[in-house]
């Protein structure tokens, strides 16, 4: 689990964080999409294997409390931490809950597109930014 996680943690270069990190609310959904977009055609096109591990691993965390502890530790301190820090910089009002519905979108793509009904298929670039994008827009929309 913690090599996955060290894995995992090195898809994305701190470069490409930097720049989302850096975006403020009036840039829109584009610098968030586009990070998304990176780490999950990455991860569909050059570290299928990570993703199966990482399934595994969390069905197998199911049954083994000790796991469990950690792999929820780390996908709190290393994927929703920064999301929730990212979508707050974008302008996201309820970022706990928006990173819950980021990453269960991100995760259902993951899924789907390594071990689910569309495994042979990865989307292109294009297609995951436009999705992202549509997500994002909804979710940082100005609220009355």
């Amino acid at each position: 689990m913690r090599r996955l996680t060290e894995l995992e943690g090195s898809v994305l270069h701190t470069a490409e964080m930097a720049v989302a990190a850096s975006a403020g609310a009036d840039e829109g959904p584009e610098p968030l999409a586009g990070l998304i977009t990176t780490a999950l055609h990455r991860h569909l096109t050059r570290h299928r294997v990570l993703l199966v591990a990482r399934y595994e691993l969390a069905l197998e965390a199911t049954r083994r409390p000790e796991l469990r502890a950690h792999y929820d530790r780390t996908g709190l301190s290393d994927f929703a931490g920064p999301l929730r820090a990212l979508l707050a910089a974008a302008g996201s009002r309820t970022a706990e809950r928006h990173a819950l519905s980021l990453l269960a979108w991100c995760d259902g793509i993951l899924f789907t597109c390594t071990a689910g009904t569309f495994s042979s298929t990865v989307p292109t670039e294009e297609e995951l930014r436009e999705s992202a994008r549509e997500i994002l827009t909804g979710i940082l929309a100005p609220r009355d």
